[in-house]
């Protein structure tokens, strides 16, 4: 029923959003030496955007790629979701796109996707704007008090989750560790405590993300019509946080407690509270997405090499004995410093490909590498094809941790959060979450997992959410 749902959300979404200057001639100016990247577009309106959900279903989402890559190389263009695509799979044209400015290009995205976040949300705004918000927020996930709030609340969290786990029933890690994933962010950013405001936040955005990649249709009794309900309920909220903030005087300039913070102390008057509210709502995401279903890989992956459990579990094993005291908790450095898991963290990313890749509009006619990106088209940096390239990774199939011990994961051929003046500004607080699930959880529970399997389409997530038999372990908690 799902896939029948995204064939009919691709027909539409193509006859929505088809061009007449898709078919025509691309009328090139006389100084061009490069060349438009061969490669089909497909059927009229349709183009090939049926061809590419199906294969985004299957358990090698790449195949769609790796036939065209065959076929004319690693640079090629197609006909995807409505758009002339220029699709990329070499590292080198990946890193031009994600490198440039919006000069060049503008993100894109599915039209359902840019109705639910808004004209205001740091997905969209380009230029000097996104260059202060990204700025603020990314120095802000950097700073220390940050990463040592996080550690002490995600400790917390984590112990009151685990604490109710027994092995009488299945545990859901993907359930588990959204929940956690999810109050921890949005104590980072609205400084919100668990409680019957979270829940009800937590109720709506369940309703928001539903509307993420649906029909692009908004009429009562569709899914986007009720995500968009969802989210103003929860932009009510936040506004009332805000205002509680200026009333109290709530905002320290010194030392802010959550972005939000940092964003009101900003003397920027585009920063207004709408915008603020709009965006703490946009970057709630990573909580329920991103963050969680990284810890969950890993957890399959972990169970599924025992080699490489062993190791982590020793790693963390020793770092908790070093503990002066029992209780004593442990800093955000000590869970970096852990090499191993670090590793394990890297590898997850590289194989499970939280995010696919990125889409860009080209604001005009750009060459690369002796190819042509015309204007108004779409360039799709795609990292999946990337991470998993042969040429680049050792049997790529295959999780090997190991393979990280002497490799740079700075190289062009990794880039699991992205890139460029829109790298992810969470991907520090990302592996320091995951380190510190797996500390505790390997270093409580032994467990037995029951088969499941990767769905990779329209979101990475497990098919029956990871059900896994703990033991506690013969040791004394912490």
């Amino acid at each position: 029923m799902e896939k029948l749902l995204w064939i009919v959300l691709a027909l539409i979404s193509l006859l929505i959003l088809y061009r007449n200057r898709v078919f025509s001639i691309i009328k090139l100016s006389p100084n061009h030496k490069t060349r438009l990247p061969s490669g089909n577009l497909g059927w009229p309106f349709l183009g090939e955007t049926l061809e590419f959900v199906s294969c985004a279903y299957s358990d090698r989402p790449e195949s769609f790629m790796d036939k065209r890559r065959k076929m004319y190389g690693k640079v090629f263009k197609s006909h995807i979701f409505g758009s002339p695509t220029i699709v990329s799979t070499d590292g080198e044209v990946s890193k031009f796109i994600l490198q440039s400015d919006a000069k060049m290009f503008v993100p894109s995205y599915p039209k359902s996707l840019t109705e639910l976040m808004g004209k205001s949300s740091i997905l969209r705004i380009n230029g000097s704007l996104q260059k202060r918000i990204h700025g603020l927020i990314g120095g802000f996930f950097k700073s220390c008090h940050l990463k040592t709030q996080i550690t002490r609340d995600m400790e917390v969290y984590v112990r009151q989750s685990m604490n109710q786990w027994n092995d009488e029933q299945p545990i859901y890690i993907q359930d588990q560790t959204k929940n956690i994933a999810f109050q921890i962010l949005v104590k980072a950013l609205i400084s919100l405590d668990p409680g019957e405001e979270m829940e009800s936040l937590k109720k709506q955005f369940q309703e928001f993300i539903s509307g993420l990649m649906s029909l692009p249709i908004n009429l009562p009794g569709t899914q986007l019509y009720r995500s968009l309900q969802a989210k103003k309920e929860m932009v009510k909220l936040v506004q009332k946080i805000i205002k509680s903030k200026r009333e109290n005087g709530g905002i320290s300039e010194l030392a802010p407690k959550d972005v939000m913070e940092v964003l009101l102390n900003d003397a920027n008057e585009q920063l207004t509270d709408d915008l603020i509210a709009d965006n703490m709502i946009d970057m709630m995401i990573p909580g329920e997405d991103s963050v969680p279903v990284l810890m969950t890989l890993a957890v399959k992956f972990l169970s599924d090499c025992p080699a490489a459990l062993q190791q982590l579990t020793d790693e963390n094993m020793k770092l908790k004995s070093q503990k002066k005291e029992v209780g004593e908790l442990l800093s955000w450095t000590d869970y970096l410093s852990l090499p191993f898991t670090q590793r394990v963290i890297t590898e997850t990313l590289r194989m499970g490909n939280i995010i696919i890749g990125v889409m860009r509009k080209a604001m005009k006619d750009i060459e690369v590498k002796g190819y042509l990106i015309p204007k108004g088209w779409c360039a799709f940096a795609y990292f999946r094809s990337v991470h998993l390239d042969e040429n680049h990774y050792d049997w790529p199939y295959q999780f090997n941790p190991w393979r990280w011990q002497d490799k740079d994961m700075s190289n062009i051929n990794f880039t699991p959060f992205g890139g460029g003046q829109r790298l992810c500004p969470g991907l520090d607080l990302a592996r320091l979450e995951a380190s510190i699930f797996l500390h505790h959880f390997v270093t409580q529970f032994s467990w037995v997992a029951e088969e499941d399997t990767i769905v990779n389409f329209p979101t990475v997530r497990m098919k029956r959410r990871m059900p896994i038999w703990v033991k506690r372990r013969e040791v004394e908690n912490i």
